[in-house]
């Protein structure tokens, strides 16, 4: 449940405090005077929109914090581990931060979140139905939630909702290959055309480079051996060379070995050095040997590239290996076209059996639905009936439909209110007020299947007066029971209902107006009674009306 509300800073809010009671409380004041504000406020917590306009003071931040009693609620758990939010066994807190120009920030247990997580787990505390919700009466995915709700329908529901992922996934890959088969046997002549060139082509890895390199010698052999040959002379053949200049040195240094001190290893050191040179002019003989000028080889090296450079060309790739990844894709491509049927058929066989595992769930749920669905029509007439809805007659039909992500069953349900009437949807036949109460006695019904710790009315009723209105009041008192319920409501019947009251009023200063709030005494509470009974005017008679409502003498 919500054990205290603080808000700072928004709207016409300076700073507020509420501790919430268990059971039943109510919320009252005048028109004007900022419940809707409070709400707005709450709302935040539930990922709503922050707004710059509702900070009050531009020069600090407002921030919006509830702390909510969670024994019991283990779902709340698994939520927080899987974000990283730190857990306590007894209490949970959320907190809003709305900085001047709008950014906001988010946290739970202190630990900062993003704007979905928040709002995850706060849907998991509450739920505040507004007059704006009772729209959702009339909407079709609402009433199937509901009966889904009495029907116990989760864990089904999470097997059907694999099941059908299962299903369309399936039948996603058929249609992709079908027409990706389509699409190639369309340009299957073509295709096997231009693979069977690569193919014919016998391209080898590395092979460009090679080819290129072999191209670059045979065209500069004349050159290449006319260098080869001034090196080799200049090492060692020629007229004065490298080798008997090395041979010269190592005698003279022979004789000095004698004469000058450390000089010992030089002659072995040079020798060395006639040696490599040698070794090298070895070397570059051999090479110029192995040189060759064949025309026929020049010719035939570059028709091999001229054949290489046109494929890459024509299939604008830039290399040899990505030609071999065309020919190995165009290959796999056709051996696909040569499958396909095969493969297209396999692939239609395991969509039809996801589909009726999908449909095998889906009709154990729709059984349940059924059951459900009238069990929950006679419910409602009986617990709408204390409300002034005498005359009234539930019709929940379902009806089969094609295969969807919420089944095979679509449910609308059908109302009348006055004798001899056809029952219709209930946009087309019910008023502002019994929508409210229709909305109240599905709430109430529901309240034990919902797992909430809290639920907030805002002025739910709205439009009703008298006797209905204390068995509205009584309605959620019935409700308070199970789970907390907040009511923000203008009805004396109702507020003397509540297990504790709650006043929100304006304040004046001589510079600023404030909301403020305050949780009445006994006695506070019989003059808000009265004056909602009497008007402003307060006097003995309707303190005794108030006293009435409340019980007390």
């Amino acid at each position: 449940m919500i054990e205290s509300l603080d808000i700072s800073n928004y709207a016409l809010i300076d700073h507020v405090e509420i501790r919430f009671n268990s059971g039943f409380n109510i919320i009252t004041g005048e028109t004007g005077a900022g419940k809707s504000i409070m709400l707005g406020a709450l709302s935040l917590l539930l990922g709503g929109r922050a707004d710059s306009k509702a900070v009050r003071d531009p020069s600090r931040k407002s921030v919006i914090e509830a702390s909510f009693s969670v024994d019991g609620y283990p779902a709340l758990r698994s939520i927080c581990d899987d974000n990283d939010v730190d857990w306590d066994a007894d209490h949970i807190i959320l907190r809003r931060e709305i900085a001047p120009g709008g950014r906001s920030r988010s946290f739970v247990n202190d630990t900062p979140v993003n704007l979905k997580v928040l709002q995850q787990i706060a849907l998991q505390l509450v739920d505040i139905h507004s007059q704006h919700q009772n729209l959702l009466l009339m909407s079709p995915p609402y009433q199937l939630r509901v009966i889904d709700s009495l029907a116990g329908n989760a864990e089904l529901m999470k097997q059907f909702t694999e099941a059908y992922n299962r299903f369309r996934h399936a039948v996603k890959l058929y249609r992709e290959t079908r027409r990706s088969i389509e699409q190639a046997r369309e340009e299957e002549e073509y295709l096997r055309f231009q693979y069977q060139q690569l193919a014919d082509a016998n391209l080898e890895q590395g092979e460009q480079e090679e080819l290129e390199r072999r191209r670059e010698v045979l065209i500069n052999l004349v050159d290449i051996k006319e260098s080869i040959g001034r090196l080799v002379n200049a090492l060692g053949e020629g007229e004065i060379n490298v080798d008997s200049l090395l041979k010269t040195a190592i005698d003279e240094a022979d004789t000095l070995t004698d004469l000058i001190e450390g000089t010992d290893s030089i002659p072995e050191r040079l020798q060395v050095l006639r040696v490599e040179c040698r070794d090298i002019c070895d070397t570059f003989n051999e090479a110029g040997r192995s040189l060759s000028g064949d025309p026929a080889e020049i010719e035939s090296v570059e028709d091999r590239l001229n054949l290489i450079y046109d494929l890459e060309r024509r299939h604008k790739v830039d290399s040899v290996e990505q030609l071999i990844a065309l020919r190995d894709s165009m290959k796999e491509r056709i051996r696909s076209i040569d499958s396909g049927d095969s493969s297209l058929h396999a692939l239609e066989i395991a969509a039809k059996r996801a589909k009726k595992e999908a449909l095998d769930i889906a009709r154990n749920i729709s059984e349940g639905r059924r059951k459900t669905a009238a069990e929950f029509a006679a419910m409602l007439k009986e617990r709408a009936l204390p409300l002034g809805m005498k005359n009234l007659q539930v019709e929940i039909p379902v009806k089969e439909t094609e295969l969807t992500a919420t089944g095979i069953d679509f449910i609308e349900f059908l109302f009348a209110f006055n004798k001899n009437q056809q029952p219709m949807p209930v946009g087309d036949t019910a008023s502002g007020g019994e929508i409210s109460r229709l909305m109240l006695s599905i709430k109430s019904i529901v309240a034990d299947k919902m797992q909430l710790p809290s639920i907030i009315f805002d002025e739910v009723d709205t439009g009703v007066s008298g006797d209905v209105a204390n068995r509205m009041g009584e309605l959620m008192h019935d409700i308070s029971r199970n789970i907390q319920v907040i009511a923000i409501t203008h009805l004396p019947q109702v507020a003397a209902q509540g297990n504790a009251h709650y006043k929100v009023y304006k304040e004046d200063t001589d510079t600023s107006t404030y909301t403020r709030v305050k949780k009445l005494s006994a006695d506070e509470r019989v003059d808000e009674l009265a004056v909602m009974l009497s008007g402003s005017e307060v006097n003995e008679a309707a303190r005794a009306n108030a006293r009435s409502l409340l019980g007390i003498g």
